[in-house]
């Protein structure tokens, strides 16, 4: 029986099919042929546009988590807590225009009920809104998840099914956090690294050019 991916390798993937480097295709197939996948990569490597298209093609709800580093800070600010968290949303915004998804009405806006209709499959929220939940039948990305903490990533990756596609996307050079020793990405990467069903995949090109490439680069202790 042909896989999932396969089927997928016979279709144009949103234009991107003929483009994929070696890396990029077997994060896609891992998408598709795995439960879960882990995505060490650099910045402008379409880490985060490539689980999108895949989670579109997947056809289940998307749910598209994060962490807000400054959460005690975004309780004071003004606007409602979509407002407040819409600039972590922005790499999700970014992968909808790279594949021709209007974010109007493909993300669930609770300030726009109007705009919800059968378009709808997105809900992007931080990862404070999974406690208690039960995350089944969906596809599940986490992004920049080097920023969440041990703790933060069982919170969430203890809520799913086996009926969840999860895709956890970071690296592992590059978190925000103020003791990013406490960062849950590495380890849990680790974890899963030799279980059937999970796969850890590497994005190293750079496509956004030679400076961000080399700005990439620099490392300090």
């Amino acid at each position: 029986m042909a896989k999932k991916s396969d089927e997928i390798r016979g279709t144009m993937f949103f234009g991107f099919a003929d483009k994929l480097t070696d890396e990029q295709r077997e994060y896609v197939d891992s998408i598709f042929d795995n439960q879960i996948t882990f995505v060490n990569a650099k910045a402008g490597t379409g880490k985060t546009t490539l689980a999108v298209a895949a989670a579109k093609l997947l056809e289940k709800p998307l749910i598209y988590t994060f962490s807000p580093i400054e959460e005690g800070a975004l309780g004071y600010t003004p606007g409602t807590v979509e407002e407040k968290e819409s600039k972590y949303t922005q790499p999700l915004l970014d992968a909808l225009d790279e594949i021709g998804e209007d974010p109007r009405f493909s993300i669930y806006s609770e300030s726009n009920p109007e705009m919800i209709n059968a378009q709808t499959w997105i809900e992007a929220k931080s990862h404070t809104f999974v406690r208690g939940t039960n995350i089944r039948d969906s596809t599940l990305i986490i992004d920049e998840a080097a920023n969440l903490t041990r703790g933060e990533m069982k919170k969430v990756l203890t809520r799913c099914h086996d009926t969840t596609t999860v895709i956890v996307i970071g690296h592992d050079k590059q978190c925000d956090l103020k003791d990013p020793k406490k960062s849950g990405f590495v380890p849990y990467l680790e974890w899963f690294h030799d279980e059937p069903y999970a796969k850890v995949c590497e994005l190293t090109v750079n496509f956004r050019g030679r400076l961000a490439q080399k700005a990439d680069e620099m490392t300090w202790d």
